[in-house]
């Protein structure tokens, strides 16, 4: 059930908070906190606050190394646009600023002590303003300067901001630094190169950008071209890869889980909260005990205290360093999602496991042979067909009057789930309803009343999370829409296709699927979508490692989480091979705490938690409260 939890909880209250969850205390510290000062109106699931202690309390051994860059708040519903972020169609490598836009000049003081001796009388020939001014105007010009500069780390922007800072120094410091003085004097008198000085502008450059002291650390650092490094526990193993391509309802998956089963210890990484659930429960009732873990809780086949040797998690839950004898990660083309392709990139590369199952699209063969060639690892490729048919209908649905047992809608927004929700009641249909927001236990309730023949619930409306292996009882596939929100683009070929799949389950009352449109007009654009040959993947996603912002952070102790990721991004490197994630959504929730003053591995937590953010949390305070 959902709730609406609001919070007023003071800087100090807050931080000593979270070091009392990072210690593992009990859930109680969290109870006990005093609610004061700020208004938080967080719309999340009544397991908030244990899920909450979870993810601090198991992060060494569950929690992943790399940053959680999952959905933290949902966008509006509708073709409205969102603040909560940019659009997922462009990849954060593309839309990050640059160095830049992210660094503030610090303002260098200036000397003015006017009766000061510099001790340089009578040695130093001395040079008036002007000249000085015409030092500087063509050391600012030659082009040797420039490339100097550009290879420290200044752009054309840094270099005419630090620049004018020297100069303001050269012309009005007194007493002016006595070896730019003979420095200057050199040049004006003698003819020295006006090139000697640059090494007195660019340490006076650090000082107006102190990032430019350590620019070749941040940039080793940020170094993302061989992510296969990352992970020494797989590396110690020569691992057996096997790649189960097929379309859905081909039994690949199928086939994987029963490999996990047969092993002495397995994990399977799924792409949903859902799946995790849905392998856990099947797991425990075949005679494996089968523990779960995802970002929102952890559950026991026994207890505690006697886990067990089989683990169903979401793929951003894996542990890298869990030694197990098979890993199945599931919708492995996911690598290719712009928000949270890098958790399918760890896991390939990451999963120590002797042998590791990978279920998916063939468009993913190519790319995953490329990404473990490095390593020396062959991929066995086993090939499925679909075991049902699949039609697309000859007409469109129309109305909602026309629905019949079986048929599943297919939305893309919040706001058309309780629209077509809605107009269902109107006329006497009671539909199964899962979208993201809804609590596991919730969504596995409605797939279980939708797949039950038993049950009066025989329709069913969701998002286009249900194309990712979820196994319902459908007949007929309806797309509610064919455009995405909040940008309003046409769905790629790759995700219709993976929906449209869902329809027709082998073994059931409907075997034979069908696929339509709610919109007569849509039909037409429908069979052109699903007639495209779905393109080998290019770049997979990537994301920096919790230990390479620790690092980098080293060199920039006082820059926010926020400024951290953002300057990482801007100043790292990737191959073509990769991209780097969207972490526009994860920056929303950290700039809602970015004054709390946290230890980076309890912000990187923090601002991983699975919360479900209100769109009312961004556009307004709510004051109506009056807790004070």
């Amino acid at each position: 059930m959902h709730c609406v939890v609001y919070c007023f909880i003071s800087t100090d209250t807050l931080s000593h908070l979270f070091a009392q969850i990072n210690a593992g205390l009990s859930h109680t510290m969290v109870l006990e906190a005093t609610l004061r000062s700020r208004l938080l109106r967080v719309y999340t699931r009544s397991s908030f606050l244990s899920r909450l202690l979870f993810s601090a309390h198991h992060s060494q051994h569950f929690w992943p190394a790399r940053l959680h860059t999952t959905s933290v708040v949902q966008t509006r519903t509708g073709n409205k646009g969102t603040r909560s972020g940019r659009s997922a169609s462009s990849a954060y490598k593309k839309a990050a600023r640059r160095i830049e836009d992210l660094v503030t000049p610090v303002n260098v003081p200036v000397p003015k002590f006017d009766d000061h001796d510099d001790g340089l009388g009578g040695i130093v020939d001395p040079v008036d303003s002007i000249s000085i001014s015409m030092v500087l105007n063509e050391f600012s010009r030659r082009p040797i300067i420039r490339q100097l500069a550009e290879e420290n780390g200044m752009s054309v922007k840094l270099f005419m901001t630090a620049f004018r800072s020297f100069r303001t120094y050269c012309l009005t410091a007194k007493p002016l630094d006595p070896a730019i003085a003979v420095t200057l004097s050199d040049i004006v008198n003698h003819g020295q190169d006006v090139d000697s000085l640059f090494v007195y502008f660019l340490s006076h450059a650090r000082k107006v950008y102190p990032h430019l002291e350590s620019i070749e650390d941040l940039r080793m650092i940020s170094d993302l071209t061989q992510p296969h490094n990352w992970y020494p526990e797989a590396r110690t193993i020569h691992r057996k890869i096997i790649f189960h391509a097929g379309p859905t309802n081909s039994g690949k998956t199928y086939e994987a889980l029963k490999r996990f089963r047969e092993a002495k210890s397995g994990i399977y990484c799924g792409p949903l909260k859902l799946l995790a659930s849905e392998v856990f429960f099947r797991t425990n009732e075949q005679g494996v005990k089968c523990d779960m873990v995802t970002g929102e809780e952890r559950r026991y086949a026994v207890d505690n205290h006697h886990p067990s040797s089989h683990l169903s998690s979401t793929v951003e839950m894996l542990s890298t360093q869990m030694r197990v004898e098979v890993a199945v990660i599931d919708e492995i083309q996911m690598l290719r999602d712009e928000q949270r392709g890098w958790a399918w990139t760890r896991a390939l590369l990451g999963a120590a496991a002797d042998e590791v199952h990978l279920c998916g699209e063939q468009s993913a063969v190519s790319v995953v042979r490329e990404l473990l060639n490095p390593i020396g690892e062959h991929v066995e490729v086993h090939e499925y067909k679909r075991k049902t048919s699949l039609s697309l209908s000859p007409h469109a649905l129309q109305t909602l009057d026309n629905v019949q047992d079986g048929d599943c809608i297919v939305c893309f927004s919040r706001r058309a789930i309780f629209s077509v929700t809605k107009q269902l009641e109107k006329i006497g249909v009671r539909p199964a309803v899962i979208y993201g927001d809804l609590p596991p236990g919730t969504k596995l309730s409605q797939a279980a009343k939708f797949n039950d023949p038993k049950d009066a619930t025989n329709v069913l409306v969701a998002t286009d999370a249900i194309g990712m292996g979820l196994n319902l009882n459908i007949r007929r596939m309806i797309f509610y829409s064919l455009m995405r929100p909040p940008n309003g683009e046409l769905i790629p070929n790759y995700a219709a296709l993976q929906i449209a799949g869902r329809a027709g389950r082998y073994g059931t009352t409907y075997e034979e699927g069908k696929v339509m449109t709610l919109r007569e007009e849509d039909m037409a654009i429908l069979k052109e979508i699903l007639s495209q040959p779905v393109s080998p993947i290019e770049s997979v996603g990537i994301a920096p490692t919790f230990e390479q912002l620790e690092t980098f952070s080293f060199h920039l102790p006082n820059a926010s989480f926020i400024n951290l990721l953002d300057i990482f991004v801007s100043v790292c490197s990737v191959t073509d091979r990769f991209f780097i994630c969207t972490v526009d959504q994860m920056k929303t929730l950290a700039e809602l705490i970015d004054y709390i003053p946290l230890p980076l591995k309890v912000s990187c937590i923090v601002r991983c938690f699975p919360l479900i953010m209100m769109s009312a949390f961004v556009d307004e305070i709510e004051t109506s409260v009056g807790i004070f």
